[in-house]
Protein backbone atom coordinates (compact mmCIF):
# COMPACT_ATOMS: atom_id res chain seq x y z
CA UNK A 1 0.00 0.00 0.00
CA UNK A 2 3.11 2.48 0.81
CA UNK A 3 4.42 1.77 -2.65
CA UNK A 4 1.64 2.86 -4.35
CA UNK A 5 0.95 5.76 -2.62
CA UNK A 6 4.52 6.57 -3.03
CA UNK A 7 3.92 5.96 -6.59
CA UNK A 8 1.07 7.97 -7.15
CA UNK A 9 2.59 10.60 -5.34
CA UNK A 10 5.91 10.56 -7.50
CA UNK A 11 3.44 10.37 -10.50
CA UNK A 12 1.47 13.35 -9.58
CA UNK A 13 4.36 15.22 -8.32
CA UNK A 14 5.86 14.97 -12.23
CA UNK A 15 3.07 15.71 -13.87
CA UNK A 16 2.95 18.90 -11.16
CA UNK A 17 6.25 19.84 -12.32
CA UNK A 18 5.72 19.30 -15.85
CA UNK A 19 2.82 21.62 -15.99
CA UNK A 20 4.62 24.55 -13.96
CA UNK A 21 7.36 23.92 -16.88
CA UNK A 22 5.15 24.16 -19.00
CA UNK A 23 3.62 27.50 -18.15
CA UNK A 24 7.31 29.09 -17.62
CA UNK A 25 8.27 28.93 -20.44
CA UNK A 26 4.85 29.92 -22.12
CA UNK A 27 5.09 33.19 -19.78
CA UNK A 28 8.42 33.75 -20.96
CA UNK A 29 8.44 33.22 -24.86
CA UNK A 30 6.45 35.74 -26.47
CA UNK A 31 3.28 35.61 -27.49
CA UNK A 32 1.45 36.44 -30.66
CA UNK A 33 1.89 40.69 -31.14
CA UNK A 34 4.47 40.87 -28.45
CA UNK A 35 8.09 41.91 -29.43
CA UNK A 36 11.02 39.24 -28.36
CA UNK A 37 13.03 41.38 -26.83
CA UNK A 38 10.68 44.42 -24.62
CA UNK A 39 13.77 46.21 -24.24
CA UNK A 40 13.86 46.76 -27.91
CA UNK A 41 10.32 47.33 -28.58
CA UNK A 42 8.88 49.99 -29.66
CA UNK A 43 6.25 52.54 -27.80
CA UNK A 44 5.09 54.66 -30.95
CA UNK A 45 5.21 54.30 -34.49
CA UNK A 46 5.46 57.57 -36.62
CA UNK A 47 4.58 57.92 -39.97
CA UNK A 48 5.51 61.20 -42.34
CA UNK A 49 4.04 60.83 -45.25
CA UNK A 50 5.81 63.59 -47.07
CA UNK A 51 9.32 62.46 -46.08
CA UNK A 52 8.13 58.86 -47.29
CA UNK A 53 9.68 57.55 -43.51
CA UNK A 54 7.89 55.75 -40.98
CA UNK A 55 10.02 55.61 -37.80
CA UNK A 56 10.16 53.39 -34.55
CA UNK A 57 10.25 55.03 -31.32
CA UNK A 58 11.20 53.72 -27.55
CA UNK A 59 11.09 56.40 -24.52
CA UNK A 60 11.78 59.69 -27.04
CA UNK A 61 14.39 57.84 -29.15
CA UNK A 62 14.88 56.90 -32.36
CA UNK A 63 15.05 53.26 -32.49
CA UNK A 64 14.70 52.66 -36.43
CA UNK A 65 13.56 54.38 -39.64
CA UNK A 66 12.34 52.91 -43.21
CA UNK A 67 11.22 54.11 -46.33
CA UNK A 68 7.74 53.56 -47.34
CA UNK A 69 5.27 53.87 -50.00
CA UNK A 70 1.90 55.08 -49.68
CA UNK A 71 -1.98 55.15 -51.39
CA UNK A 72 -2.13 55.98 -55.03
CA UNK A 73 -3.46 59.28 -53.99
CA UNK A 74 -0.45 60.49 -51.15
CA UNK A 75 -1.82 64.28 -50.57
CA UNK A 76 -4.38 64.71 -48.16
CA UNK A 77 -6.20 62.41 -45.58
CA UNK A 78 -8.33 59.12 -45.94
CA UNK A 79 -12.25 60.25 -46.39
CA UNK A 80 -13.70 57.34 -48.11
CA UNK A 81 -13.62 53.88 -49.69
CA UNK A 82 -11.44 53.64 -52.99
CA UNK A 83 -9.89 57.18 -52.51
CA UNK A 84 -6.29 55.31 -52.58
CA UNK A 85 -5.24 57.84 -49.51
CA UNK A 86 -3.09 56.98 -46.30
CA UNK A 87 -5.31 58.63 -43.36
CA UNK A 88 -3.81 60.91 -41.43
CA UNK A 89 -4.08 60.85 -37.46
CA UNK A 90 -3.40 59.08 -34.35
CA UNK A 91 -4.33 55.55 -34.52
CA UNK A 92 -3.10 52.25 -32.70
CA UNK A 93 -1.89 49.08 -33.72
CA UNK A 94 -4.22 46.85 -32.97
CA UNK A 95 -3.74 43.46 -34.87
CA UNK A 96 -1.74 41.66 -37.19
CA UNK A 97 -2.18 39.22 -39.80
CA UNK A 98 1.14 36.59 -40.61
CA UNK A 99 -0.93 35.16 -43.56
CA UNK A 100 -1.54 38.55 -45.75
CA UNK A 101 -1.04 38.45 -49.67
CA UNK A 102 1.62 41.07 -48.63
CA UNK A 103 4.21 39.11 -46.59
CA UNK A 104 3.14 40.10 -43.48
CA UNK A 105 0.29 42.97 -42.12
CA UNK A 106 -0.15 44.85 -39.20
CA UNK A 107 -4.01 46.85 -39.30
CA UNK A 108 -4.38 50.52 -38.08
CA UNK A 109 -7.28 51.16 -36.44
CA UNK A 110 -8.99 53.34 -39.11
CA UNK A 111 -11.59 54.54 -39.47
CA UNK A 112 -12.30 56.21 -35.63
CA UNK A 113 -15.41 57.84 -34.69
CA UNK A 114 -14.59 60.73 -36.48
CA UNK A 115 -13.58 59.17 -39.58
CA UNK A 116 -17.05 57.26 -39.57
CA UNK A 117 -18.81 60.74 -38.63
CA UNK A 118 -17.24 62.72 -41.55
CA UNK A 119 -17.67 59.80 -44.13
CA UNK A 120 -21.06 59.11 -43.05
CA UNK A 121 -21.64 63.28 -43.29
CA UNK A 122 -21.12 62.40 -47.25
CA UNK A 123 -22.85 59.55 -47.61
CA UNK A 124 -20.19 57.30 -47.93
CA UNK A 125 -18.40 54.41 -46.42
CA UNK A 126 -14.79 55.51 -44.39
CA UNK A 127 -12.97 52.23 -46.01
CA UNK A 128 -11.08 49.68 -43.71
CA UNK A 129 -8.27 47.36 -43.16
CA UNK A 130 -5.52 50.00 -43.70
CA UNK A 131 -2.50 48.78 -43.01
CA UNK A 132 1.46 48.62 -42.67
CA UNK A 133 2.60 45.51 -44.80
CA UNK A 134 5.44 44.77 -46.77
CA UNK A 135 5.44 43.44 -50.65
CA UNK A 136 2.90 41.48 -52.74
CA UNK A 137 3.48 37.70 -52.26
CA UNK A 138 1.62 37.28 -55.40
CA UNK A 139 4.08 38.25 -57.77
CA UNK A 140 7.37 39.59 -58.12
CA UNK A 141 7.32 42.67 -60.20
CA UNK A 142 9.69 45.56 -58.92
CA UNK A 143 7.42 48.41 -56.99
CA UNK A 144 8.47 51.73 -56.74
CA UNK A 145 6.63 54.86 -55.99
CA UNK A 146 3.23 55.18 -54.18
CA UNK A 147 1.30 51.87 -55.32
CA UNK A 148 -1.30 51.18 -52.25
CA UNK A 149 -4.74 51.95 -51.95
CA UNK A 150 -4.15 53.49 -48.88
CA UNK A 151 -1.57 51.64 -46.85
CA UNK A 152 1.80 52.37 -45.61
CA UNK A 153 3.72 49.69 -47.70
CA UNK A 154 7.73 48.82 -46.57
CA UNK A 155 10.05 46.01 -47.83
CA UNK A 156 9.90 42.65 -46.40
CA UNK A 157 12.89 43.07 -44.43
CA UNK A 158 11.30 45.83 -42.48
CA UNK A 159 7.92 44.37 -42.23
CA UNK A 160 9.92 41.19 -39.84
CA UNK A 161 11.72 44.01 -38.15
CA UNK A 162 9.02 46.39 -37.83
CA UNK A 163 6.33 43.08 -36.68
CA UNK A 164 9.38 41.81 -34.16
CA UNK A 165 9.48 45.27 -32.39
CA UNK A 166 5.92 46.27 -32.76
CA UNK A 167 3.63 45.60 -30.20
CA UNK A 168 -0.33 45.03 -30.70
CA UNK A 169 -1.83 48.21 -29.17
CA UNK A 170 1.18 50.52 -29.90
CA UNK A 171 -0.28 53.98 -31.11
CA UNK A 172 0.76 55.12 -34.93
CA UNK A 173 0.49 58.54 -35.08
CA UNK A 174 0.64 59.73 -39.24
CA UNK A 175 1.47 62.68 -40.37
CA UNK A 176 0.83 64.75 -43.65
Amino acid sequence: MMRTVSRLGVTLMAVALNIAAFSLAQASSPQPGQPEDAAQAADLVVVMKSERELYLYRDGLILAQYPIALGLAPIGTKRMRGDDKTPIGAYTLDWRNPNSDFHRSIHISYPDAEDQSRAAELGVSAGNNIMIHGQPDYDDRPRSGDWTHGCIAVSNTAIDQIWARVPDGTPIHIYP
